[in-house]
């Protein structure tokens, strides 16, 4: 490509402006924190057979890498602009759009590969087919594997409904079931289709500029689809052509940031079936519930080993159960029919309960030391409510061989647990993040390294700050700390460890609540002999080592809490309607509205600029009951801090007594 250089800067984005002769291809991409993945584009676009009769314009977006001043000295002929800000993809990719001068626009991602005859293809295509306003290629993933992204359909409410419930999962062979992804249709063959990825979209100038770019209403996903939908509404047709490919990094952007891609996803998809299909409102309910069930879904599969192992235990107790009755009594059902199905609710609610509340299943590691103490607290529960419930009295030794029998069960299911961890190489190859890039951090990297370690596979470091670095110690940045969750979701951590001592004891709490997963331990550590100590504690005893969990931060407080707000809210909002309404006004169901939603407790903090990490702001609490009015804020703080320490369910008792006989203080 000729070019003639200068470097203007306009004051609004501060746009680097190169004159290129009538190019016939300008490729506008929008980068941010992916400079290597970029690098990698730009090579690629250098190698095309048409690249003299392109242009190249690249967006950044407040990117924190140092991508621009790496880049910008390689390819002096690309034309950069720089925003001040996070624009989001559509908003980024307008900024292109309208100094492209060439007669074809390619809207490409960074974190891409073109072919050398991709740009050639796709010209031909659009020049022998006037009536196809854009199009796209097969894109492929860095293993060669199809994505199914890049030709789909409308999300249409069916569609929708099929790709949030699954059904196109079970069906995707079958044109009723799979509209959205279009699996039922070959990868190898040219056709119209209905939306292509925002990865690779290679359009007539004319028809971008007819549809006026992207839709900013759109931060990132879901402005693909609709630019195709209004371009196919000017009509022009959008097309699939597969004679050509490039491979697409998925992610690295949203890897790299603090944005929850999940959450972005749906949000997106929601705005656009708003925006073209706000006339049914049955599909916008579905929609919404759909979006509902699936966040659900993920946060469950976040724990889908605490709660298989809770099902076993459900399934060994209750089998133990009716085994017992059989060798008892002689049949399964042994007992009067009016214990039915009664006695297999008691049992299995004290035995979760017992489990519980002795820190089973959702802290920290699943262990047979624990499962035994919960099953022994079961047999002492179960035994002492046959004294106050005599027409259950059945058999003793029916309760002793249930719980005997499941004992020996939870032992089983554990140790099989243990084998399969072992067999995977979990336990012999534990894979470990280092949080921090301190000079303590680098230490630690090297001794871990150097050291015949066991059980330590060092997959990368995560940074505290945003940093322009890519790698630190040897060691990949895998992105930002607030962005943990999906890190470690995304390279299966089991062991993070951080080693930056400016982070507070309460930021590390948050952090570790923001994962709230078992299977992952966390330790603090500067020094390797640190994480040697760490691991064997928690072989040993199962805990998070090097950090003191406050007490409400714990599974099974926060759950007793949780239902104790529940029920003292529905009851203040039904029963108690008409005295909490004299007594203090309609501003209290207010709160209480937030409470029943998870939004505010009964009993909790008074409201600060530094909240303890755990606690919810309370419509009542140790600050609140202390004239609150007259407490300086280190005193406020510290009876926070004090409450989220030192917590208790007497403690919450004690505090709502206190509030509930003061004179004068309504709800």
């Amino acid at each position: 490509m000729t070019t003639k250089h200068e470097d203007n800067t306009q004051s609004s984005e501060h746009i680097s402006v190169l004159e290129p002769e009538c190019p016939l291809v300008s490729v506008v991409i929008v980068n941010y924190n992916v400079k290597d993945f970029l690098l990698q584009c730009l090579r690629s676009l250098q190698q095309s057979s048409i690249f003299p009769s392109t242009e190249i314009i690249v967006v950044d977006n407040d990117s924190s890498d140092g991508s621009l001043e790496f880049l910008k000295p390689l390819f002096p002929n690309v034309v950069f602009i720089a925003s001040k800000e996070n624009l989001g993809f559509g908003r980024a990719n307008n900024l292109g759009i309208e100094i492209a001068k060439g007669e074809f626009i390619l809207l490409l991602n960074p974190d891409t590969i073109v072919s050398e005859n991709t740009l050639e293809k796709m010209v031909e295509y659009l020049q022998s087919h006037a009536e196809v306003g854009m199009c796209g290629c097969k894109v492929l993933n860095p293993d060669g594997t199809f994505q199914l992204a890049c030709r789909r359909g409308f999300p249409t409410p069916w569609a929708s409904f099929c790709k949030i419930f699954g059904l196109q999962s079970l069906f995707p062979a079958s044109k009723l079931f799979a509209q959205y992804n279009q699996t039922f249709r070959s990868t190898d063959e040219t056709y119209y289709i209905d939306a292509l990825i925002g990865a690779f979209m290679f359009a007539r100038r004319e028809a971008l500029l007819q549809a006026k770019g992207f839709d900013p209403v759109f931060f990132m996903y879901g402005e693909d689809l609709d630019l195709c939908y209004r371009i196919q509404q000017n009509g022009w047709k959008v097309a699939y052509v597969p004679t050509t490919s490039i491979i697409h990094f998925k992610g690295e952007s949203t890897r790299r940031s603090t944005l929850n891609e999940i959450k972005v996803f749906y949000q997106a998809m929601e705005i656009f079936a708003q925006k073209h299909f706000s006339a049914s409102i049955l599909f916008l309910t579905f929609l919404r519930l759909g979006i509902w069930l699936r966040s659900v879904l993920a946060y469950l599969n976040r724990f889908k080993r605490p709660l298989g192992i809770l099902l076993l235990d459900v399934i060994s107790i209750n089998s133990a159960l009716l085994i017992a009755t059989k060798l008892r009594f002689g049949e399964f059902l042994g007992f009067p029919d009016y214990a039915y199905p009664i006695v297999f609710f008691a049992v299995t609610t004290v035995m979760l309960v017992s489990m519980i509340a002795v820190g089973e299943y959702f802290e920290e590691k699943i262990s047979f030391r624990k499962a035994f103490l919960g099953l022994m607290v079961s047999f002492f529960l179960l035994s002492s409510l046959t004294y106050f419930f005599k027409g259950f009295g059945f058999s003793r030794g029916v309760l002793l061989m249930t719980i005997g029998a499941t004992v020996i069960s939870a032992a089983f299911s554990r140790m099989l647990m243990s084998l399969y961890d072992k067999s995977l190489g979990r336990e012999a190859d534990r894979r470990v993040v280092l949080v921090g890039l301190t000079d303590e951090a680098e230490r630690l990297v090297t001794a871990l390294q150097t050291a015949e370690t066991r059980n330590a596979h060092l997959i990368g470091a995560i940074s505290v700050e945003q940093s322009p670095k890519m790698e630190f110690a040897g060691l990949k940045i895998l992105g930002n700390i607030d962005y943990l969750p999906k890190l470690i979701e995304d390279f299966k951590i089991q062991e993070v460890v951080i080693a930056d001592t400016s982070l507070a004891l309460n930021s590390i709490m948050r952090i570790i609540m923001s994962v709230a997963s078992p299977s992952v331990r966390f330790h603090i550590a500067q020094e390797y002999g640190d994480i040697v100590a760490a691991r064997i504690i928690s072989d040993v005893s199962g805990t998070t080592s090097g950090i003191q969990q406050y007490p409400i931060t714990q599974f099974r407080y926060r759950l007793l809490k949780r239902v104790f707000d529940i029920l003292i809210s529905l009851f203040l909002l039904t029963i108690a309607f008409p005295a909490v309404y004299l007594l203090s006004g309609a501003d209290s169901f207010k709160k209480l509205w937030l409470v029943l939603k998870g939004k505010m407790s009964i009993v909790g903090l008074y409201p600060e600029e530094n909240l303890p990490a755990g606690g919810k702001i309370g419509i009542t609490g140790l600050a609140a009951i202390s004239s609150p009015k007259g407490l300086l804020p280190a005193a406020i703080r510290n009876l926070n801090q004090y409450y989220v320490e030192h917590y208790s369910f007497t403690l919450d008792i004690d505090i709502l007594l206190k509030h509930l006989f003061r004179r004068n203080r309504g709800i």
